[in-house]
């Protein structure tokens, strides 16, 4: 029978893509909130690493995409999911980010969805079905620390992970499980818990409150944004 598995960012794409059907991403702040609110409106996004923005132009003439802009600010298309509210239907987007880009660019074979709070249940129901009967592999993105870039485990990917858990009601591999049971523990206070903890805090003193607005919202999107031909777009 098929198996929900659980493991952190890019050790465990490496692990799970050799054996999970479909990978599920999830970077809750923000990479995940901001696909899943440009896919809603119809729009595509194109992963990329963030870093050298000269590599990042090419990449984005050469997958005839938009490149989005490197900072969180302004009226700019831009990681910050607030700015993806208007995007235009049919817009083709190349967004660089540090984590959750990176990990959907990694995934092997698997089917590759990006998952968050907002649409759990609708990526959970696609990802049952793209799977076809085999094992479905979640992995919460984490954050760099910085100074030697190691994995931070991140409360709200760790919830997210989780949320998506509760939702594809499977057999859970202990690593799963717990996932499942801390979102299940943390329903009742999920806003406070996100904003509370350090990626939240970070953002909202930076003065983006409202992605994490957007973020913490559970259930309101019916899009499963999946990764084909390069770009993910509606299932």
């Amino acid at each position: 029978m098929a198996t929900a598995h659980c493991e952190w960012g890019l050790n465990g794409v490496h692990l799970l893509r050799e054996h999970c059907a479909v990978l599920v991403i999830v970077d809750v702040l923000s990479f995940s909130t901001a696909v899943d609110v440009a896919v809603a409106r119809g729009a595509e996004i194109v992963p990329f690493p963030l870093g050298d923005q000269d590599a990042s132009a090419r990449a984005a003439a050469a997958a005839n995409a938009l490149l989005a802009s490197h900072r969180r600010a302004g009226e700019q298309l831009s990681l910050s999911p607030a700015s993806l509210q208007a995007i235009a239907p049919g817009t083709r987007l190349m967004l660089p980010s540090p984590n959750g880009s990176c990990l959907s660019l990694e995934r092997g074979t698997a089917r590759t969805f990006a998952g968050c709070l907002r649409n759990r249940n609708a990526v959970a129901r696609a990802a049952i079905a793209a799977a076809n009967g085999g094992d479905i592999g979640v992995i919460p993105a984490g954050e760099r620390w910085r100074g030697d870039g190691s994995l931070r485990p991140a409360i709200e990917d760790l919830l997210g992970a989780g949320a998506i858990m509760d939702a594809l009601d499977l057999p859970l591999v202990p690593e799963a499980r717990i996932a499942r049971d801390a979102f299940r523990a943390a329903r009742l206070t999920l806003g406070d818990t996100i904003r509370g903890c350090l990626s939240g805090r970070d953002l909202i003193e930076k003065g983006f409150l409202q992605d994490v607005e957007l973020a913490v919202q559970l259930d309101v999107s019916v899009a499963a944004p999946i990764l084909r031909r390069g770009a993910y777009c509606t299932y």
